[in-house]
């Protein structure tokens, strides 16, 4: 029995010595890594650099009229493609934090490197709005039924909770190449401050009388957001499906029909909302002239009247783009198959050059 035991541990001491000679190949390749990244950085910077002094002595000679417009404009055609496979390669390579994220989370890297990993955190990204969005219809239904100070501050401060958590994973989107609009990604900020508002305005007639208002509207914007849910994991993993998952967003260059079908079956529930939180900012515009309105209720009607009108035209001027990418979209599809059309027939005629020959 001892025998059987010092016999493990040095079978085990033999394991530990394989360990320690894979962790320094391990140690090595890391070091080795980090030079290729700098490399890589650093020459993405040069291309740049001198990219843009062609594209401004481009410019001198096109005002000139000196040289063939021609053999510009595939110049001009051969930096933006360069320009797109910089953005590409820049994509597998580590980024600086942005000032949000430094601040939260201070130098730590965030960048996502693989791109399988890219779409698994993104997938993770929807799962935590569905997983909090059905929470959160619960907690409105709950607030309806029972009239609980605790429970409605409870459910006001989750709120606090899930937008902050989503600014932050919606910067690390942003770090790893996710396209995000700008308004929505303020939205999110302006959403953490106006549900600290709410933590904070005191039980009075005027939240007795905006309450219920409010937990239907919050009942109202989870299904839209199950419904959001829908449509952005259906366009995920129909992008992937395809191969045209290039980065953290969900929008590639051109809009698929399918994806059109889908998105005007959602515009009627955003557009509802957007009106909803319009009524809510008159609603509250109203009780701000109550006797014991506190300072908050001018300030919340405010910021639902801002969230009215950025929500109202970001998307309103996402339509026409997406109209025009499609229309782009369908002229491509069309030139791939007349160009597919014409290498079959020289394909075809040079089978039958073929066979003439050898009869």
């Amino acid at each position: 029995m001892s025998e059987n035991v010092f016999d493990e541990w040095e079978e085990l001491a033999g394991d530990y010595k394989e360990l320690e000679a894979t962790n320094r190949i391990y140690q090595q390749k890391l070091l080795e890594l980090d030079e290729y990244q700098k490399k890589c950085q650093k020459n993405i910077a040069h291309q740049r650099y001198r990219m843009g002094i062609l594209s401004k002595n481009l410019h001198k000679l096109k005002k000139q009229g000196k040289e063939d417009k021609t053999q510009i404009e595939e110049l001009e055609t051969n930096i933006l493609k360069r320009t797109a496979q910089c953005f590409e390669i820049e994509q597998t390579l580590p980024k600086q934090n942005g000032i949000y994220l430094k601040i939260i989370l201070g130098n730590v890297n965030v960048s996502i490197l693989h791109k399988e990993e890219k779409f698994k955190y993104k997938d993770e990204y929807e799962k935590f709005k569905l997983v909090l969005s059905v929470i959160g219809f619960v907690f409105a239904l709950l607030n309806q039924v029972i009239r609980f100070r605790p429970l409605e501050l409870s459910y006001i401060f989750l709120l606090v909770w899930y937008y902050c958590t989503l600014t932050i994973r919606e910067s690390i989107l942003k770090v790893n190449g996710s396209r995000i609009k700008g308004w929505w990604r303020f939205h999110h900020f302006f959403s953490t401050v106006s549900a600290g508002i709410l933590l904070i305005w005191p039980d009075t007639e005027a939240w007795n009388l905006f309450r219920d208002q409010f937990m239907w509207f919050n009942a109202y914007i989870s299904v839209v957001q199950y419904l959001q849910f829908r449509y952005q994991r259906g366009q995920l993993y129909r992008l992937k499906a395809l191969g045209e998952r290039h980065n953290m967003d969900i929008t590639i260059e051109g809009f698929h029909s399918w994806m059109w079908r889908g998105l005007s079956f959602l515009l009627p529930f955003l557009f509802i909302g957007y009106l909803f939180q319009l009524y809510n900012a008159y609603v509250l515009y109203k009780l701000s002239f109550l006797p014991t309105a506190t300072w908050h209720v001018p300030v919340l009607s405010f910021m639902f009247l801002v969230f009215f009108i950025g929500n109202t035209t970001t998307t309103v001027m996402v339509i026409p783009n997406k109209l025009r990418e499609k229309v782009i979209l369908r002229y491509r599809l069309m030139s791939q198959r007349i160009s597919f059309a014409k290498n079959l027939n020289l394909q075809d005629n040079s089978e039958r050059l073929d066979t003439t020959k050898i009869d």
